[in-house]
């Protein structure tokens, strides 16, 4: 007796998603709805780099050193681009604003 395919063997096979060598799957493209777990994901790491830039940006005013100082701001900027990446990322893209709601 054979055994069914799973869903995730047959998207594999079709080329839609693949498996890392942690055994987690990863998909080539975003998927166009997210789970409300993603969402409140999402929204964690934009208050995270949030707050690490304006913390990292502060101490860096604070500090007297300046090779500390400037690896403080490096480190804030990191933060800020991370943030700014992620919401490019959720912007809704030209060919997705003109998908109609149901």
């Amino acid at each position: 007796m054979q055994q069914q395919p799973t869903p995730q063997q047959q998207a594999m096979q079709q080329g839609n998603m693949s498996q890392s060598q942690t055994g987690q799957m990863q998909y080539p493209e975003p998927p166009q709805v997210i789970t409300t777990k993603d969402s409140l994901y999402l929204n964690d790491m934009l208050s995270w780099n949030l707050l690490a830039a304006k913390k990292a940006h502060f101490f860096a005013e604070q500090c007297q050193d300046q090779e500390i100082k400037q690896a403080l701001e490096k480190a804030g900027m990191m933060h800020q681009q991370h943030y700014e990446k992620i919401l490019t990322h959720l912007q809704p893209t030209q060919a997705q604003s003109t998908i109609p709601m149901q």
